[in-house]
Formats: C-alpha cells, sequence, structure tokens
C-alpha cells in the first residue's frame, strides 16, 4: 500500500486552512484533517517553549511525498516545521482507492506509481 499520513503543526488556524486548500487544490493531498488547538511543549534554541498549534493530519501517497514536503516548506512561516510522514499499514479499500484517485497524476503533480 502507497498511503501515507503525514502529520503537520502551525500556530494559526488561518494558516492550518490555507496549507489544506493548496496540498489538496494541488492533488498533493485527498484530504486534510485539521485539529486543534493543541498545546505543545518542546525545546526551542535552548528554552522550553509553550505554545498553541493547530495539527494537520495529511492523506497522501508515497509518490507524493517529495513535492508535498517541498511545498509545505515553501508555504510555511515556521524556520523548522514539523512534517512527519507515518505509512499506513493497512486501510480499508475504498478510502485507499479514494486517496489513490484523489492524488492521481494527471497534472503530473506526484510520481507515477
Amino acid at each position: 500500500m502507497d498511503i501515507l499520513m503525514v502529520k503537520a503543526t502551525t500556530d494559526r488556524q488561518e494558516h492550518a486552512e490555507q496549507l489544506a486548500r493548496l496540498l489538496v487544490a494541488e492533488r498533493l493531498a485527498a484530504c486534510v484533517q485539521i485539529v486543534g488547538p493543541i498545546q505543545s511543549v518542546y525545546r526551542w534554541q535552548g528554552e522550553i517553549t509553550t505554545a498553541g498549534e493547530w495539527q494537520l493530519w495529511i492523506k497522501t501517497r508515497q509518490t507524493c511525498w517529495e513535492r508535498l514536503r517541498q511545498t509545505i516548506i515553501a508555504n510555511h512561516h515556521y524556520e523548522t516545521p514539523e512534517i512527519l510522514a507515518l505509512p499506513a499499514a493497512a486501510g480499508a479499500d475504498r478510502f485507499v482507492e479514494w486517496i489513490e484517485a484523489e492524488t492521481a497524476p494527471p497534472e503530473g503533480t506526484c510520481e507515477k506509481d
């Protein structure tokens, strides 16, 4: 199975929505779920920081990964954005087929399988 769940975060709901719409419009994602606000605690530049963030859960294919990653980085205002790709071990056949159809490369968006 070629499906990835990609997790990313940003500090504003509006920014999360903009990224989600861009990824779906570019056929790099079949769906993006936005969850938030969440509270993140992390070390940044030697300091422990707490910040409110919004999570994006992006459904895509492995063959879209590189362009998806580059698109997030190019459109993100964090110096070091969180972008983690998790392979899906299994999924409902029709849902997987839908993800594959919605990220199909007719415009050359993702590499061909």
